[in-house]
């Protein structure tokens, strides 16, 4: 069970709104995934605009919880900012805090997303940071009070996996709130490690948006979730310089 404030989940699958090809896919992908927690950027959304066409109408929103995010954000304000508007709109009090602080890397501005953490955990909101893979930034994060901690695999939409898995087994260890691995999934293998390493759930939008057949994807993303998890819980063999025989060698009628 994955428990981000008050709130529980079975799934451990966070799915983006964005890139779809239109709106019909991204309800069948959004279905197939079977995930519980949707998120969308607040800039984007015509969220105070009812005429205005947008995913929310494909879904059955009483079955989702949604996370805005403040992506587009290069300040701490901008992000406080944008995080409000979410709120106002009544979707949800969790928000995706996402200050980015460089526009060919897309890595979040550490400074920023501090500030932005603190002023939004002081307001009540139920907090998720997006960071890099910083081990000390994300003890900070914690400490301010965020409600989970969300680094990144690689930088967003790159497709590259997990680059540093040593970083985020050190931040999944020392936390005490939900670490979820976000940006850069690019296949099932890829959210089935982060698993593996002990994360409590997986974000993701362009590894499943941007396939050749993203309801497909969104399938195979979610049972390799399952899958990591379950291998995590199970606890993995250790790995040994030479091979060990699998059947006993005592007791064989045959010498």
């Amino acid at each position: 069970m994955l428990k981000i404030g008050n709130d529980s989940f079975q799934s451990r699958l966070l799915l983006g709104t964005g890139k779809y090809p239109n709106f019909d896919v991204q309800k069948e992908a959004v279905e197939a995934s079977e995930t519980e927690i949707l998120t969308f950027t607040v800039r984007r959304m015509n969220i105070f605009e009812p005429s205005q066409p947008n995913f929310l109408e494909k879904l059955d929103l009483e079955k989702y919880t949604f996370l805005p995010n403040t992506a587009g954000a290069k300040t701490a304000e901008e992000a406080v900012r944008h995080a409000k508007l979410a709120k106002a709109s009544g979707l949800c009090d969790m928000v995706k805090v996402e200050v980015i602080g460089c526009d060919k890397t897309l890595l979040p501005d550490p400074v920023e997303t501090l500030k932005a953490t603190e002023e939004l955990v002081k307001e009540g909101f139920i907090v998720l940071p997006y960071t890099s893979d910083d081990v000390v930034l994300a003890r900070r994060l914690e400490e301010l009070g965020a409600h989970a901690i969300m680094p990144g695999a690689s930088p967003i939409g790159s497709g590259q996996g997990i680059i540093n898995p040593l970083n985020l087994s050190f931040i999944i260890e020392q936390s005490n709130v939900p670490v979820i691995v976000d940006a850069g999934i690019g296949s099932p293998a890829d959210a089935a490690y982060a698993m593996e390493l002990g994360a409590d759930a997986v974000l993701l939008n362009t590894a499943v948006s941007a396939v050749e057949d993203p309801v497909r994807m969104a399938k195979a993303m979610k049972l390799a979730i399952e899958a990591g998890r379950l291998g995590f819980e199970a606890g993995r063999i250790p790995k040994k310089r030479y091979a060990t025989a699998s059947s006993p060698a005592e007791g064989m009628s045959i010498g």
